[in-house]
């Protein structure tokens, strides 16, 4: 468990950005971030909360959904970076691993890992050290090496489409909702290679996430969205001691697990978004 990030040099800037879908339809209303580097940051929130439009946002992958960002600035290293093709991001060090565990079902697990370093050019011996490198922290994923994507579980899809962004060797790493559809003993698993992963590659991690609860554990740092705007961040155990999230997120209260459509707590809740 962390609590305070290893690095005070910020990697990605999002700035007061805007996100509208068909030309109409106003998603993201003035959403700002800072992401540091070697840190974990948590993007919590609940369902249409606006979390996953901030990925694809910061990824460039609005444009095939008729999405654009309208107002505001989106910078990597100083750099602006919303006008590149997801492509070049990934050049920069950013990919964004999309929630639904998506894979390549036809290929194997290996020629699915082995499609996260086609953008390299630093050598097959590089590559094959790489793959090593995720079977270290996959160790399921080696003893399903030969058998294809699409016939493994849930789990070791989620688990092949994050080896597969490892294998692009990114600086930052998106994560889109990667305990979606897991069973909680899963969670833990996947949270705890998140946790391994930063802290012995050094990996950065901007992850949208509905369940609150694991993420403040291992976060260094959350904001958490509702109807697309920020309205509330911090370090992440001031967040699991702060009352409202208690309440709202983590299910608890000073009285106790209290219901969300309690009205007392909706007239707090009313207060705290006013």
């Amino acid at each position: 468990m962390f609590d305070a990030a290893p690095n005070d040099e910020t990697l990605l800037e999002v700035n007061n950005i805007e996100v509208i879908y068909n030309h109409v339809i106003l998603v993201l209303k003035g959403v700002s971030l800072s992401v540091p580097k070697g840190g974990i940051t948590a993007l919590l929130g609940g369902n249409g909360a606006g979390k996953t439009t901030t990925l694809k946002a910061i990824s460039n992958l609005l444009h095939s959904e008729r999405g654009e960002v309208t107002k505001g600035s989106i910078s990597y290293r100083g750099n602006r970076v919303q006008d590149l093709d997801p492509a070049a991001l990934v050049k920069t060090g950013v990919i964004q691993v999309m929630e639904g565990r998506h894979c390549f079902e036809h290929l194997t697990v290996e020629e699915n890992l082995l499609t996260g370093a086609y953008t390299r050019s630093d050598g097959k011996a590089n590559v094959m050290k790489d793959l090593e490198m995720v079977y270290h922290y996959f160790p399921r994923l080696k003893e399903r090496r030969k058998s294809q994507a699409g016939y493994t579980s849930g789990g070791e899809q989620q688990m092949v489409a994050m080896g597969r962004a490892l294998m692009s060797r990114p600086e930052t790493i998106l994560l889109d909702e990667p305990s979606m559809g897991l069973a909680p003993q899963l969670v833990e698993q996947i949270f705890e290679i998140v946790k391994s992963v930063n802290e012995n590659e050094g990996t950065t991690f901007l992850l949208a996430e509905q369940n609150t609860n694991v993420a403040l554990r291992y976060a260094h740092y959350g904001y958490i969205l509702e109807s697309g705007r920020v309205v509330m961040d911090g370090p992440a155990k001031e967040l699991r001691e702060n009352p409202d999230v208690k309440e709202f997120y983590l299910g608890m209260s000073e009285d106790g697990r209290k219901s969300f459509r309690d009205v007392r707590s909706y007239r707090r809740r009313k207060r705290w978004l006013s």
